[in-house]
């Protein structure tokens, strides 16, 4: 007898370049028994079974003796590919990055030691909506409820301590240290991760991994999970409301956010799009989930750091609608969009508040986008309005022969290396701003961890989403403090024959943070980056470095990264002045310096 398991609900961004869970397809798997007592009967192969099933087909690791036996498992699964990563943090990031280029990750760390190191990774992923699988080996199954003191912990009777800091940046967290609940634990968590689009946790005994159990005698049934539903009275009663405010405003605009992906949506918010006819923005977390080949698409609304003229016809329009928005301190310019609550419609993953009126629950984003696109009229006057005002970015000023670099020349020259089989990761920092000017070509992808922002991100981030999406070369833009956090997994994509570019920008310290607070702090030592690489290159691999210090050394570089040297791993440390960044930087940063020092209220 056959089973035959429905399609995971998924959602994939318009550029094509982030897929969501597979499988788009009907899966059929024959309903095979695995006799007990077999070596295959065993938590470790259902756990690895589990994982290929969801499409991960790399699992991030670093070892330690409580993992041990069922990276063994893992190993053996012949459709996963074990990585081996130089620590936690890394994983962690890896893990990170694979899951914005194919919908879900994992990785694979021990007790405490392990699982402390890497829970920041596991916030940020948390924070970013992204479905992620932190397995942790865990203490034998033998040692809970004793009075025994056990290393890799803190020297306590109690073992808990991991999974408490677990609890807050997971959406489900499973402890295995019995085999008769383990298949149940192990499926609810994953099922959870895939439904909730959040990191689950899941702990497993070190004693148990190959022991048999006659629950895992089954090859595992594919997950079919079932779609979230809207409340169909309250679409329609949302659309109503909606298309009753749009179609009264004389120019109205729609303004893309990052919760667009975890809401599926960005199809939806396409079509909306195409039958409106309103100018089309995103917020800045949301570059990449909206195409910008648009025939409406002006650019990034960030306020004050907003691309040419989108503030300008954001702010003044007299209705927008805000779909999946996150209004934080730094998407926010430090509060200072001017934006009124009484014009905006905003649109969550399932609720839709309309200006200062109702707001209607249990209304899935991409239904009522999906909805409203019928219900609106078409009315091009905000983007008209734009196309009257718009004038054409300048270049940056042509460089003397052998003049420093700039970091405006240097993106310029970032922008024309971009194409459809592009992705482009930026750090914290100034890429921020940098990356946000690049207009990417369709199926370019694009990402950045905005809510987060945690430095040293990216080098974690660019090793994952390559193995993920080994069919786009990846260019990665670091600075070189953000770099000295993480760099040691260099090391890694050079294993797994990676061929990303990574441009180091060296500029003596950590910029961002100079423009929000300036201190002696700010300012790192300097590496000899280059020569790093080369030292961890070490002949295995192939990898090629260079510096370069003006235009004609970045032409020569990205001519051999696009030619001779295609198929490596390049790094390209560039040498910038200190005090060379972007200006939207600079307004930025004083505009979060003023938040930040916002006085006490009175008492």
């Amino acid at each position: 007898m056959d089973f035959k398991i429905g399609a995971i609900d998924t959602c994939m961004p318009i550029n094509g370049d982030i897929a969501n869970v597979p499988t788009n397809k009907a899966v059929t798997i024959q309903n095979s028994t695995i006799p007990f007592n077999s070596p295959d009967s065993t938590l470790g192969r259902h756990l690895a079974r589990r994982l290929v099933q969801i499409g991960v087909t790399d699992v991030f690791s670093v070892p330690g003796d409580f993992n041990l036996t069922l990276l063994d498992h893992l190993v053996a699964e012949p459709e996963l590919n074990l990585i081996g990563c130089c620590n936690e943090l890394n994983a962690g990031y890896a893990a990170d990055g694979y899951a914005r280029a194919r919908g879900i990750g994992a990785c694979v760390v021990t007790f405490t030691v392990g699982g402390l190191s890497i829970v920041n990774a596991i916030a940020g992923a948390y924070s970013e909506n992204l479905p992620l699988i932190c397995i942790v080996g865990g203490p034998n199954s033998n040692d809970y409820g004793t009075s025994r003191i056990l290393h890799h912990t803190i020297g306590l009777h109690d073992f808990s301590q991991e999974l408490r800091c677990f609890q807050t940046v997971t959406c489900y967290q499973a402890v295995l240290n019995n085999l008769d609940d383990a298949h149940e634990l192990i499926d609810t968590a994953i099922s959870t991760s895939l439904k909730e689009s959040k990191p689950v946790y899941i702990s497993v005994g070190c004693n148990l991994p190959g022991i048999p159990h006659p629950t895992f005698s089954r090859e595992p049934v594919p997950f079919s999970i079932s779609p979230r539903l809207s409340n169909m009275m309250g679409l329609e009663a949302a659309v109503e409301a909606a298309a009753e405010f749009l179609n009264k405003a004389v120019k109205p605009v729609l303004v893309g956010g990052q919760n667009m992906r975890v809401a599926k949506a960005c199809d939806a918010f396409v079509e909306l799009a195409d039958s409106c006819g309103y100018a089309v923005a995103v917020m800045p977390a949301a570059k990449g989930l909206v195409p910008e080949h648009h025939p409406h698409f002006l650019g990034t609304y960030w306020g004050a750091v907003s691309t040419t003229f989108c503030a300008e016809i954001v702010e003044s329009a007299d209705a927008y609608l805000f779909a999946g928005p996150i209004f934080n301190d730094y998407s926010s310019v430090g509060y200072s969009l001017l934006l009124k609550k009484e014009k905006a419609i905003i649109i969550q993953p399932d609720r839709v508040t309309i200006g200062n009126g109702p707001a209607f629950g249990c209304v899935l984003m991409r239904d009522f986008l999906s909805a409203l696109a019928k219900r609106l009229k078409h009315n091009p006057t905000s983007y008209e309005n734009y196309h009257r005002i718009y004038v054409p970015d300048g270049l940056p000023l042509k460089c003397e022969p052998k003049e420093a670099l700039r970091v405006n020349v240097l993106f310029q020259h970032i922008q024309s290396m971009l194409t459809g089989e592009s992705a482009v990761i930026a750090e914290t920092g100034d890429s921020w701003f940098n990356c946000q000017k690049l207009k990417l070509p369709q199926g370019c992808g694009y990402e950045f961890q905005m809510q987060y922002g945690s430095i040293g991100w990216s080098v974690g981030a660019t090793l994952g989403y390559a193995q993920a999406a080994p069919e786009k070369r990846v260019i990665a833009c670091i600075g070189d403090g953000s770099f000295q956090v993480t760099a040691q997994d260099i090391s890694t994509m050079l294993r797994c024959g990676q061929r990303t570019i990574i441009f180091l920008i060296n500029n003596g310290g950590y910029t961002i943070e100079v423009e929000i607070h300036d201190g002696p702090y700010n300012v790192i030592k300097n590496w000899n980056y280059t020569g790093l690489v080369d030292a961890i290159h070490n002949g295995e691999g192939k990898c090629w470095t260079t510096k370069v210090y003006c235009e004609e050394e970045l032409v020569e570089a990205i001519e051999t990264t696009n030619g001779a040297k295609k198929d490596c791993l390049c790094f390209i440390e560039v040498i910038v002045h200190k005090d060379d960044t972007s200006k939207e930087l600079l307004e930025w940063g004083s505009r979060v310096s003023a938040a930040n020092s916002r006085p006490p209220n009175p008492q």
